[in-house]
């Protein structure tokens, strides 16, 4: 695996590092609610609450598993969780926001793409 395939990995983990800060610590911030589109009242709800935490435990271990993956220049566990990342902001898009496959899955095609170049 080339050195831009792994910086371009590294990057994807950290975007959902970010992703699981928002959700889990930040859960009732004003920034949250502007990048998930949700009422900041919304956000205080318990029960939303709960459910954005888990989702943040699920992208904090995508990203663990991305940066191990890179790091350790496995290109196949890569292009597995980099695919996944791809197919979960389609998925976003079909059944929520087009623009979430840009927002969530951009970078995760850009590094897809790389990992097949170099």
């Amino acid at each position: 695996m080339n050195l831009l395939t792994v910086i371009f990995i590294l990057l994807v983990a950290v975007e959902h590092l970010y992703i699981m800060f928002l959700e889990t610590f930040a859960t009732t911030s004003r920034h949250t609610s502007k990048t998930f589109s949700i009422d900041v009242d919304e956000l205080s709800n318990h029960h939303i609450s709960t459910l954005l935490k888990n989702q943040g435990a699920y992208n904090g271990l995508l990203a663990i598993l991305l940066g191990y993956a890179a790091i350790s220049q496995n290109l196949l566990w890569s292009r597995l969780l980099l695919g996944y990342v791809i197919l979960v902001a389609l998925f976003g898009a079909w059944s929520s926001d087009p623009k979430i496959l840009f927002k969530q899955g951009g970078l995760a095609i850009v590094a897809m793409l790389v990992s097949f170049i170099g």
